[in-house]
């Protein structure tokens, strides 16, 4: 039996883009883990928002319940993430947010990595 049940891809941004700005600018490596696991769920669920508490995310990602809080506070900072509640003790729905496939960027031109002449 197989040790996965399906493939989820990634876009290049967030290997390429948010693991050094999480992780090295920001020094949030949770939040990392956060997005990529609330990432892995909502495109598995077609993208809808992503019901997860504090505890269910923790639990997932083998991280303290503290350290998940900080990660989502970092995450809705960087508007990676949008999360609503029902009530004030209802479990989160969290919404992924990919700026970076928002449709204006897609008719952009490219931006240029090299340097300048």
């Amino acid at each position: 039996m197989p040790r996965f049940r399906e493939t989820v891809p990634v876009d290049d941004y967030v290997l390429d883009v948010l693991l050094r700005d999480l992780v090295g600018h920001d020094q949030q490596p949770a939040a990392f883990l956060v997005y990529l696991w609330l990432y892995g769920q909502a495109a598995r669920q077609a993208w809808a928002p992503v019901d997860a508490s504090l505890r269910m995310i923790a639990e997932e990602t083998g991280l303290s319940k503290s350290a998940v809080q900080m990660a989502i506070v970092a995450l809705q900072r960087n508007e990676l993430i949008g999360t609503t509640r029902a009530h004030a003790t209802a479990v989160p729905a969290h919404r992924v947010l990919r700026h970076w496939r928002d449709e204006s960027s897609v008719t952009a031109p490219p931006r240029s990595r090299g340097k300048r002449p």
